[in-house]
């Protein structure tokens, strides 16, 4: 069985950083950068705590192509990509905890 996967974008209070990131268990990996659990992560570094974009897959595999994919383009392509989809840049980490 091959197991589902989403990428999403985190970003800081002031917007100025980006993390692209995958993960096979979205809601607990959202968990995990919400509350900082690895101290020496880039996103604890930088606070990068909001979640502003997400796309969920059937398998990982395709989220892991779509990952590199937006990690290689552009910083205008993605904030281009959440500006289409969440035009307010509002923190959609309750969406998450409430699946």
């Amino acid at each position: 069985m091959i197991k589902g996967g989403c990428i999403y974008i985190l970003t800081n209070k002031n917007k100025t950083t980006l993390y692209v990131g995958v993960t096979s268990d979205f809601k607990k990996r959202m968990y995990q950068h919400k509350n900082h659990l690895f101290n020496n992560s880039f996103t604890t570094r930088y606070n990068l705590e909001h979640l502003v974009y997400y796309e969920v897959f059937h398998n990982i595999v395709d989220a892991i192509a779509r990952e590199k994919q937006l990690k290689g383009g552009s910083r205008k392509k993605k904030l281009d990509l959440i500006d289409a989809t969440n035009k307010e840049w509002k923190d959609l980490y309750e969406e998450v905890y409430n699946w």
